[in-house]
């Protein structure tokens, strides 16, 4: 009996430790050099710069510093349960709201909107073109056995995909299905590279595309790929940065911060990237 509660307690120190030494997720860039540090986890508003945007401009207003972490959204919200990160921006409304409803993340704000493309080669081998909704054209691409590539990453595109696939009636595997774990950019790097489709969100195809010479939009316009932006924190107290955080989210969705929301890209690339949240409510659930 003892030398079993030895075994037991010893297994249990070994899985304490191996939790303790879990790596805080990596810093990718830091915004600011205020002596308010918080973190926020996120994939493209960080990739296109926008968030850089945004937080120099909380930055110099809040004494603060933002440190960002590049994660899609099922990350993001995995590192906000783990108190890993003080806040998040991500696309994955259901799995918002149950953060929410289970107490782990607070101050669910609309913050804006972009929507999904699904692109292709201009010779459309499945012929989406003409498709009515986004999970006819998944049909027709399935039907084909034409090149599709996924991220299969937990994000909130792969969330959306996965999604558009069940309205499908499909269950996407094969050769022709490739899943590439990668984000979006290199993702629709490899779609125009071998001539495949992929869902891609209109912002970083507006600051993409002039790269993408073998690819063109194909399908757009269902009013379920409009793809809405929450931003989320810690609940009060949980994490050093989570007040400071909480601030951040107040300043996005305010008139400064939704005026950098709905002309960023305007300047460099000529339109637009972002939707501001007044416009996202429409879409919102």
């Amino acid at each position: 009996m003892h030398k079993l509660l030895f075994v037991l307690g010893t297994l249990l120190l070994l899985a304490t430790n191996a939790l303790a030494e879990t790596p805080a997720p990596k810093v990718t860039e830091a915004y600011g050099t205020g002596k308010n540090v918080f973190s926020l986890a996120t994939g493209s508003p960080g990739e296109l710069g926008l968030l850089k945007e945004l937080g120099e401009a909380f930055a110099k207003k809040a004494d603060a510093r933002l440190d960002w972490v590049k994660a899609g959204s099922g990350e993001s919200l995995s590192y906000l349960k783990a108190k890993q990160v003080d806040m998040i921006m991500v696309h994955a409304p259901a799995a918002e709201k149950k953060a929410v409803a289970d107490g782990w993340a607070a101050g669910r704000v609309l913050i804006g909107s972009n929507e999904f493309f699904i692109v292709g080669p201009a010779n459309d081998p499945a012929h989406i073109a003409h498709a009515k909704t986004g999970a006819e054209a998944y049909a027709k691409i399935a039907a084909a056995k034409a090149k599709f590539f996924s991220r299969g990453d937990d994000s909130g595109t792969h969330r959306k995909e996965l999604s558009i696939w069940k309205q499908a009636n499909v269950q996407p595997a094969g050769d022709w299905y490739i899943v590439t774990k990668s984000f979006m950019t290199a993702t629709l790097k490899r779609a125009n590279d071998e001539a495949g489709y992929f869902m891609t969100d209109s912002s970083t195809w507006a600051a993409e595309k002039k790269s993408l010479p073998k690819l063109k939009i194909l399908f757009k316009g269902d009013k379920y790929l409009v793809n809405t932006y929450h931003a989320l924190a810690q609940p009060a107290g949980a994490t050093p940065g989570a007040a400071i955080a909480a601030k951040f989210i107040d300043f996005v969705a305010s008139d400064a911060g939704q005026n950098i929301m709905r002309n960023y890209g305007k300047n460099t690339i000529g339109e637009a990237l972002y939707d501001d949240a007044k416009y996202a409510t429409q879409y919102d659930d």
